[in-house]
């Protein structure tokens, strides 16, 4: 009896020091997402971009880099490479807050490489529906869902954009991943995909953006996962509204 006892309690404590390990790393990397969301913030009121840019607009978001010319290495983590491997990086979408507006609100995804040499889907040309190529770093790509009749509310369905480029693009989109709706910048984190369904996944709270049919969708901004699969990079997500005078 002594020695059954002494197993069981040997078994909880296991269990609360691996729950303690994936805590503290979880802790961490929170608090490196937040100090590198505050790095690109900074940078982006330095490079700045040009708010007359015609591809800057109000009903969808763009990537950073299409806008303003990044020096090498300026989206990695931390930004002063000392011989320190440096595995977290960041990646800028933007868009308008409404037509006129000199506010972009500007959306942060902070990511970690999960592994040595690996490689990362990327839409090929950036533009919504082009078929997806592979990157060295983590980078938001956009992925077309929609809504059908037998959908709960919190409940969305992942659509093949570019079928033709052999990629299933539902593994683009995991548990735990942070999706950011390109029409309203609103953010979601997914809670499960459905195992019978792989095409449909369960939000974390009622689906409030874009209108969503089983015929017309919309697109939302995820980190995917390695090509290889595994680890999901993407660590959080920030937002900031910031304002760029027109000349």
């Amino acid at each position: 009896m002594a020695v059954g006892t002494l197993a069981i309690g040997l078994t909880f404590i296991a269990g609360t020091f691996l729950t303690g390990i994936y805590l503290s790393t979880f802790s961490t990397e929170q608090t490196i997402a937040s100090v590198a969301a505050e790095e690109a913030f900074a940078k982006v009121r330095i490079f700045g971009l040009d708010p007359n840019h015609p591809d800057l607009k109000a009903n969808g978001f763009v990537p950073y880099e299409q806008l303003t010319t990044l020096p090498a290495g300026e989206s990695l983590y931390p930004s002063i490479n000392e011989g320190v491997v440096r595995q977290y990086s960041w990646s800028l979408i933007v868009r308008r807050v409404a037509d006129g507006s000199d506010l972009v609100q500007c959306t942060v995804f902070v990511s970690r490489e999960t592994g040595g040499n690996l490689s990362y889907w990327v839409r090929g040309s950036g533009a919504a529906g082009s078929q997806l190529t592979s990157s060295d770093q983590p980078r938001p790509v956009l992925v077309n869902i929609v809504r059908d009749t037998d959908s709960a509310t919190n409940e969305i369905v992942i659509q093949d954009a570019a079928a033709s480029d052999g990629v299933d693009e539902r593994m683009l989109i995991n548990n735990g991943s942070t999706l950011v709706d390109d029409a309203t910048g609103q953010i979601y984190r997914v809670l499960e995909r459905s195992a019978d369904e792989p095409d449909r996944v369960e939000l974390d709270r009622p689906w409030a953006g874009a209108a969503l049919t089983s015929s017309g969708g919309g697109w939302v901004w995820v980190v995917p996962p390695p090509t290889t699969g595994g680890r999901n990079p993407n660590v959080a997500v920030y937002q900031e509204v910031l304002r760029f005078p027109r000349p």
